[in-house]
């Protein structure tokens, strides 16, 4: 009679177990998007959403992408919850979204000088829903500055209000500096108690079949199964960084709470001004 395995043995069949169900999991996605078009952010903050099917994706910043969907060079594409709230024709796919509540880490105003004396803040020219946050933000606060481009990164340290989205605002929160930071996932729960959801997966309405809708789910619960993996095997910061931001910070689900989240913003951009806005379409 064979022996009893040990615990370190029990342990490593299990992880090959599991590296094997990775890997046919893998090949399972891999060419299955053509011949839709899909896009998506290069940032941190959205890889388990695309776990699996990198290799078919195109990745450019949140304005990019918007753009090449109204160009229709693209059929769906994982960006800004503003496109399809301030563009009609659009489908967002249920269930899966980059949301936060309370601190998001990677979407803030770095200021000098106080909140109350903002005259100009300078953008991220990447950022469609984040500067619609804070423009929203300030405005409940009774602020409204003005809004000028960052056209350089660089440029960041040297201004008094500036906001930054995405790794670059990871990168800008990491190293010196001297201003202060209001996170706008953290001032958006303080104001509505709720989720806020700056990503989604933006669908052309009756561009996309359900083959394709299939695997993007199939890929975010790959992304989530291997969130450990992950964490350990990604290059961008630190492991314990990666673990805090993508198990504490961020979330990926679109469940009642975001979408009353994505409705509060919608009353908000429309008491400010900022409309008009479309009522979004969820599918499955």
């Amino acid at each position: 009679m064979a022996g009893r395995s040990t615990a370190a043995e029990l342990g490593r069949r299990l992880q090959r177990e599991q590296e094997l169900i990775g890997r046919r999991r893998e090949e399972e996605l891999e060419q299955s998007l053509a011949p839709m078009r899909v896009g998506s952010v290069p940032y941190l903050n959205i890889v388990p959403l695309t776990r699996g099917l990198e290799d078919q994706i195109v990745f450019a910043p949140p304005s990019q992408l918007a753009q090449l969907l109204r160009e229709d060079k693209l059929d769906a594409a994982l960006l800004s919850i503003t496109e399809p709230l301030l563009h009609d024709g659009y489908d967002i796919l249920d269930g899966i979204a980059v949301a936060s509540l309370g601190e998001v880490l990677s979407v803030f105003l770095a200021h000098r000088k106080p909140l109350a004396e903002i005259d100009v803040v300078h953008c991220d020219t990447a950022s469609l829903a984040s500067v619609n946050l804070l423009k929203v933000l300030l405005a409940e606060r009774g602020l409204h500055p003005e809004f000028k481009s960052l056209d350089y990164y660089h440029d960041a340290a040297h201004l008094d209000y500036v906001l930054l989205i995405g790794n670059p605002a990871l990168d800008f929160r990491r190293a010196p500096h001297e201003h202060e930071l209001w996170d706008l996932g953290q001032a958006w729960a303080e104001l509505t108690n709720l989720p806020f959801v700056f990503a989604v997966w933006a669908l052309r309405r009756g561009r996309v079949d359900d083959a394709t809708k299939r695997l993007l789910r199939e890929a975010r619960d790959f992304g989530l199964d291997t969130l450990d993996y992950i964490v350990s095997t990604r290059s961008e910061y630190d492991v314990e960084f990666r673990k805090d931001y993508l198990g504490w910070h961020i979330h990926f689900h679109l469940g009642l709470d975001e979408k009353r989240g994505i409705a509060r913003f919608i009353e908000l951009l429309e008491k400010h001004g900022l409309g008009p806005v479309f009522e979004p379409q969820y599918v499955t």
